[in-house]
């Protein structure tokens, strides 16, 4: 494997994610050196889950350990980077939230102007906050993600104020994105049998894809996994085959009605021989309590709806019990303290003496 140790690999600092995996991205020695420290994520053996569901090789990819709480910063890093290599000046984006927060902070550290138009009252809070303390310019419109996304192309075309447009549709968003397909490989010393993961604007799903193909055409690894993808019920264009005028789901992260990368996320399932399917909101809240009940990692919702596909693949498909099984954890729980305010139990209450304590335990 090309990666190798992590810990030690540059003279005992921690590399740079762009410099671990140059050779797979469109940079070179003119593009600054911009990080905050991105990928390297976890790797986790989901061994708790993956004993009730009867996998024994189920793993985590735990990408809410990223600077801002989600994968977004492997690609916003080669963007900004190579828009400050292109003398840009100002960054643009539509958002559910983790877009948002990883311009606002990647722009921020390259000191340019970042603006950010979103769904007004459809992002949870952890995310909003993010791009307002970073000094992100947020404009909330009445209208969905696609709106949203539809007026920042149209200000990005704009030649009166020059503004590069950091959302997937940005060719290098998806080529950072890719690195997380590399890291799994390297992980595991072999690419995975299945990867599992969220599907909103399909930019990810996508990204993998060509990761695990880079990889296998450059010799790193001899087969590509199947890949399946999972969508909210209510936000499900992909497996209707039609956009959703008005999305609706409680994993706000993936609440698109019309992908941007459609026909590369129906590329990577058919290709790969993978699936996409949808999973109902009540399904995704089981799988993030069980996420954390289980295995002790909170995510957001958004990123449940992996594990809450592979769930329902277990119970109901002759779904090979033995296979590396890896769903994507795309953003951390934190982004979402509602979701996780509304979900969790009451906090016990006590007299301050050990006597209470144990009565109120049950000891």
């Amino acid at each position: 494997m090309t990666g190798g140790p992590i810990v030690g690999a540059l003279n005992g600092r921690r590399p740079r994610l762009v410099e671990r995996y140059r050779r797979f991205l469109p940079v070179s020695d003119a593009t600054p050196p911009l990080t905050l420290g991105e990928g390297f994520t976890p790797l986790v053996h989901a061994r708790r889950l993956g004993a009730e569901l009867g996998l024994t090789r189920l793993f985590l990819k735990v990408e809410g350990q990223n600077p801002t709480g989600s994968f977004k910063d492997r690609g916003m890093v080669v963007a900004v980077a190579r828009a400050l290599e292109d003398g840009a000046k100002a960054l643009i984006c539509a958002s559910t939230g983790n877009t948002s927060a990883s311009a606002a902070a990647y722009g921020a550290a390259a000191g340019l102007e970042v603006v950010v138009v979103l769904p007004r009252g459809q992002i949870a809070l952890g995310k909003l906050l993010q791009a307002l303390v970073a000094g992100a310019h947020v404009v909330a419109i009445d209208g969905n993600f696609d709106e949203a996304l539809t007026l920042v192309r149209q200000l990005a075309d704009d030649p009166a104020h020059p503004i590069t447009l950091v959302n997937s549709i940005n060719p290098y968003r998806l080529e950072g994105q890719k690195t997380a397909a590399f890291e799994v490989c390297d992980d595991l010393g072999a690419p995975p049998d299945v990867l599992a993961i969220p599907v909103g604007n399909a930019g990810n799903i996508s990204a993998y894809w060509a990761g695990f193909r880079a990889y296998r055409d450059a010799g790193e690894i001899e087969a590509l996994p199947r890949m399946f993808g999972f969508q909210a019920e209510g936000a499900a264009p992909l497996v209707l085959g039609h956009p959703v005028d008005q999305p609706e789901t409680i994993a706000t992260a993936i609440r698109i009605g019309n992908p941007a990368s459609w026909d590369k996320a129906i590329a990577a399932r058919d290709e790969s021989d993978g699936v996409i399917q949808a999973v109902s909101d009540e399904q995704i809240l089981a799988a993030y309590q069980d996420l954390a009940r289980l295995e002790g990692v909170f995510c957001e919702p958004s990123s449940a709806a992996s594990l809450a596909g592979i769930r329902a693949l277990a119970e109901s498909t002759d779904l090979d019990r033995d296979a590396t099984i890896v769903c994507v954890l795309t953003g951390a729980g934190l982004k979402d303290p509602a979701t996780a305010q509304a979900s969790a139990p009451a906090i016990a209450e006590s007299e301050p003496n050990v006597d209470a304590i144990r009565r109120v335990l049950g000891w």
